[in-house]
């Protein structure tokens, strides 16, 4: 903290513990970035710092795994105990039948002794090998059950898109890959025009239907390594890595225009409902700022659109041009 000028507050101090402990990868990256950048550990930074990684720490999401997985390794465990207990038993007796034929034993006795010891065995490993065929078939399911789950933990029901908790995740990794490479990264937030209205006049299964075609034309009109996301309510969030703020805008653009374009009729009368259209806002991530910093630019320009009229997209460079009256 010394070297780098960094004020000895208690958040800093926080920052830097964890950054010594290298508990936090993204922290330890994140700060060897900026200091091989040579970037100055100014309030700003120290704050969104803190704000990022120490404040806003989360939980270990592998912190609980199902008790059914607990007691499959104690199955095992078990199946291993009993075989090395029988290992052992049958050298044992193999070196009782290698005693008695050293000494004058009846020959007939010894090869009676040592067949029934190799039947013992094989019937073990049989039984053995069985024990762990229905273990592996087990953890197969569980595996297949964890995956299932994990897949339902990252995706919205209504819309199939990533949620909130997957895009945290993405968004966090996609900063520190732009530090790392010097990339840019930008996001664009959209919000459904008048949504209240379409609940209020034909009912939330047609508002449903709103959410999901929007999120369909999302979905197409970004890259695969891009991040389409399920923000919160009528909200939705696209995440593109490698995008400049010219580029997402344009992204953007592309995605308003198609959305009202698109065509929608209400399924029990096959009536044509109103046109739909979205607000959007475009923001850039700025080295080592939070993402909470970025998206609420995001949210600022969404909501200047709609003062200016809806149906339109606004980009954090506009920002300053924002008017004083707000828009309901």
């Amino acid at each position: 903290m010394s070297q780098q000028s960094v004020p000895p507050t208690p958040t800093n101090f926080a920052v830097w513990f964890e950054y010594s402990l290298g508990s936090s990868l993204a922290l330890r990256k994140t700060i060897d970035i900026l200091i091989a950048g040579k970037r100055k550990f100014d309030p700003a930074t120290n704050h969104e710092l803190y704000i990022t990684y120490v404040a806003q720490a989360g939980t270990d999401p592998f912190g609980d795994l199902p008790d059914q997985l607990g007691g499959l390794i104690e199955t095992a465990q078990q199946f291993l105990n009993t075989a090395v207990t029988d290992n052992r038993s049958h050298i044992e007796a193999l070196g009782e039948v290698s005693s008695e034929a050293a000494g004058t034993g009846d020959p007939r006795t010894i090869i009676a002794k040592l067949v029934d010891e190799l039947s013992k065995a094989t019937a073990r490993a049989a039984k053995l090998e069985a024990n762990f065929a229905a273990t592996s078939e087990e953890l197969d399911s569980i595996r297949d059950s964890l995956k299932a789950a994990e897949q339902r933990s990252n995706t919205d029901a209504l819309t199939g898109l990533a949620n909130r908790h997957s895009m945290d995740e993405f968004l966090r990794l996609a900063q520190i890959a732009a530090m790392e490479k010097d990339e840019p990264l930008s996001v664009f937030l959209i919000d459904i025009d008048h949504f209240k209205k379409f609940n209020d006049d034909y009912g939330h299964q047609v508002g449903d239907q709103v959410l999901r075609l929007v999120a369909k034309v999302l979905q197409e009109g970004v890259r695969e390594v891009d991040l389409a996301a399920r923000y919160g309510g009528e909200e939705l969030i696209a995440v593109l890595p490698g995008a400049d703020l010219q580029a997402c805008t344009a992204v953007a653009e592309r995605i308003r225009r198609r959305i009202a374009e698109a065509k929608l009729t209400r399924r029990a009368t096959g009536k044509e409902i109103g046109s739909i259209t979205v607000s959007i806002g475009v923001s850039q991530f700025r080295l080592a700022e939070s993402a909470e910093a970025m998206i609420e630019r995001c949210d600022r320009g969404l909501y200047q659109a709609k003062r200016l009229g809806r149906n339109r997209t606004v980009t954090e460079t506009e920002l300053a041009l924002e008017p004083e009256a707000g828009a309901a």
